[in-house]
């Protein structure tokens, strides 16, 4: 898969999607009889990133409704242009054929005028009477499409109502959420602050996350469809150095960083407030967008050639598996989610399961 991607089919979304939640099931269930505190977040932090989603598609819906509205009103306001010159022209014909008046075949005949101008007479006559039933035709033709776009935008002012008051639902869940979130990490703050100091746990975390991405590896190369013949793909390895940061913010946390009893960070820490947008730092599908102990709001693109960007301790996720995106596409927004005590971006890069240092791939201003 490179960097320019076709939609998938239904099917193999379909595909990807089950296996992604098989292995995120699988995972769950090796570590069921280890509870922690921190999985006590585990529920309202899903709320909040599924809120988030639907709240981000319906403001999306919202501009869309919103710009289809501004173009009717502007087809409107040009056919009500058009049908002002339509009936004035119309005005204008009716008036001449009412101060002269269509001749009379017999009444010509009888007048004792050259009859060689008869037919020109008649022909004329045809002729205006063959243009006033065009320029009805098209005033009535008009009127028809001045009243479809009423309906029609009068239809888009109903949607537009409609998500404007789905958005205030979603809006009020997403406070109850968020409120239900403080009560949780209040009651469990302090167990969580002494888990994410012990070896244990940081070890547990870092094995959690490399087999995720070992497996997700399988699971590609399962799915993937066989590439084309003379299909040309620019490689993502091509971008090194090229890239930017998902995030805007102070880089608190480096790679290699020593975390105590041997283990080093596998990726960087980007503190940023609470809801900035995070951005894909490049083309790709989402392999994995769900929540994970240890890293709250987790999510994964899969840039090809074994190459992958991981994005977590999110707010919310904006993609779901499948999904193609875009470089600097948003995906998620920041937070600090699965018990971080800093709000900002955990970021990791890696190739063929092995993470390796983002900052040598990125253009740092």
């Amino acid at each position: 898969m490179g960097a320019a991607q076709a939609q998938p089919r239904e099917g193999e979304l379909a595909k990807l999607r089950a296996r992604i939640d098989a292995l995120a099931e699988k995972l769950e269930e090796k570590e069921g009889s280890r509870r922690e505190a921190r999985d006590a977040l585990r529920d309202s932090e899903r709320a909040i990133s599924q809120a988030n989603r639907r709240l981000a598609k319906l403001q999306a819906d919202e501009r869309a409704l919103r710009g289809s509205a501004a173009r009717i009103a502007e087809r409107r306001r040009e056919a009500q242009k058009r049908l002002a010159a339509q009936r004035g022209a119309l005005e204008r014909m009716l008036a001449a054929r009412a101060a002269s008046p269509s001749p009379d075949l017999v009444r010509v005949a009888l007048s004792g005028d050259d009859p060689a101008a008869i037919p020109r007479q008649m022909h004329y006559a045809g002729y205006v009477s063959q243009a006033a039933a065009q320029q009805l035709g098209a005033y009535r033709n008009g009127v028809a499409e001045l009243e479809r776009l009423g309906r029609e935008a009068e239809q888009r002012r109903g949607e537009l109502r409609a998500v404007e008051q789905e958005s205030r639902a979603d809006r009020a869940k997403l406070v109850a959420e968020q409120r239900e979130r403080k009560v949780v990490l209040a009651r469990v703050a302090s167990e969580v602050r002494a888990s994410r100091r012990e070896m244990r746990v940081l070890r547990a975390d870092e094995a959690r996350l490399s087999r995720l991405v070992e497996e997700i590896g399988r699971v590609r190369v399962e799915l993937e469809p066989a590439p084309q013949a003379g299909a040309r793909q620019a490689s993502f390895a091509t971008l090194r150095g090229k890239l930017s940061l998902p995030v805007r913010g102070e880089l608190t946390g480096r790679f290699g960083a020593p975390r105590g009893a041997g283990i080093e960070a596998k990726g960087v820490f980007i503190r940023a407030p609470e809801g900035r947008p995070v951005k894909a730092i490049a083309a790709g599908q989402v392999v994995f967008a769900d929540w994970m102990r240890g890293f709250g709001n987790l999510l994964i693109v899969d840039h090809g050639d074994g190459y992958l960007s991981i994005y977590a301790n999110n707010e919310s996720l904006l993609k779901q598996v499948g999904e193609n995106v875009t470089s600097g596409e948003s995906l998620a927004t920041t937070g600090s989610s699965g018990g971080n005590e800093e709000t900002g971006l955990y970021f990791e890069m890696r190739h063929l399961g092995r993470a390796f240092d983002p900052l040598r791939w990125v253009r740092l201003k």
